[in-house]
């Protein structure tokens, strides 16, 4: 790949993205009993998937003085000087009006006017306003990143049903202790740019004590779709498993054995949230009589 487009891509921050689309994917299939119709899946997820890239792209415009400061943004385009200002810009601008384009003419405006508002939500709301001005930024700005199985769901039925929004509240939950744990890893980078994440603001022991608040929350909210009848007891199995891991990695925050741990924490959460909706979409389409039985259903699997 040559380099300059090397540089472009880095700006959509594609493995970020990648798990944006895979949510919104997740959604998509979820929405319907059957198989979701074609168009709508490869436009909604091209149309999604650009808007991501596109609000990534706006992060980096935005936040370039402190890419500069921080040592693992440091890197990036704009602040290495590769790419300008005025380039990033239109190439942001560019992406989003192709996805607006995408998404309004080959799938439904009701997808096209939720995914403005996520981008407008994380590029402006949060990368502009709340990163900068609370400690609270990952909770009250998690919800433009918590939209993509809403946007998937809307992009095939043309309407948002409670059971978007469950997956909405669990990638929502799912957020603070993602982001903290990363945060606590990499406080003094934060420190240095100002940034008031809550490691920085409160210290990293109240951090400690918030990561494992929220991961309670979320053992208890991925619940849900079993017992509201969205998903079944192979779902509800896989859960657990990635609850009780996750529980763990909390727990074991709060005294942990090195200074890398909440960077452990934060690789597997990103691990819980991709096997989480693996086991939605799996349990999806198990025959009736595998819900029945989990025991089926595993062996079906392996």
């Amino acid at each position: 790949m040559p380099p300059i487009a090397r540089q472009y891509l880095e700006l959509t921050k594609p493995r970020v993205v990648a798990l944006i689309a895979f949510t919104a994917v997740i959604g998509m299939f979820l929405a319907v009993p059957g198989l979701p119709p074609l168009r709508a899946v490869i436009a909604g997820t091209i149309g999604i998937w650009l808007a991501a890239a596109s609000a990534a792209a706006f992060n980096h415009l935005i936040d370039q003085r402190i890419d500069k400061v921080m040592a693992r943004t440091s890197h990036r385009p704009l602040a290495t000087g590769a790419l300008t200002p005025k380039q990033v810009f239109a190439f942001a601008v560019v992406l989003g009006v192709v996805s607006m384009a995408i998404l309004v003419v080959f799938v439904n405006t009701l997808t096209a006017l939720l995914t403005f508002a996520s981008l407008i939500g994380y590029a402006v709301v949060y990368t502009a306003y709340l990163k900068r001005a609370t400690p609270q930024n990952i909770v009250v700005g998690g919800a433009a990143g918590a939209a993509p199985p809403v946007l998937g769901w809307a992009a095939v039925t043309g309407n948002v049903h409670p059971y978007a929004l469950l997956l909405f509240l669990i990638i929502f939950i799912w957020t603070p202790p993602h982001f903290w744990a990363l945060a606590i890893f990499r406080r003094e980078d934060y420190a240095r740019a100002q940034v008031p994440m809550l490691p920085v603001t409160h210290g990293v022991t109240y951090t400690r004590w918030h990561v494992l608040f929220y991961t309670v929350l979320l053992v208890v909210i991925t619940v849900l779709p079993y017992l509201t009848g969205m998903s079944g007891l192979f779902y509800l199995g896989g859960a657990l498993v990635l609850d009780g891991a996750f529980l763990y990695y909390a727990i074991r925050l709060l005294d942990p054995p090195d200074d890398f741990f909440a960077m452990r924490v934060f690789k597997y959460s990103v691990v819980y949230l991709m096997a989480l909706f693996a086991f939605l979409l799996v349990d999806h389409y198990l025959p009736a009589e595998a819900l029945a039985d989990p025991t089926i259903a595993f062996r079906r699997v392996g």
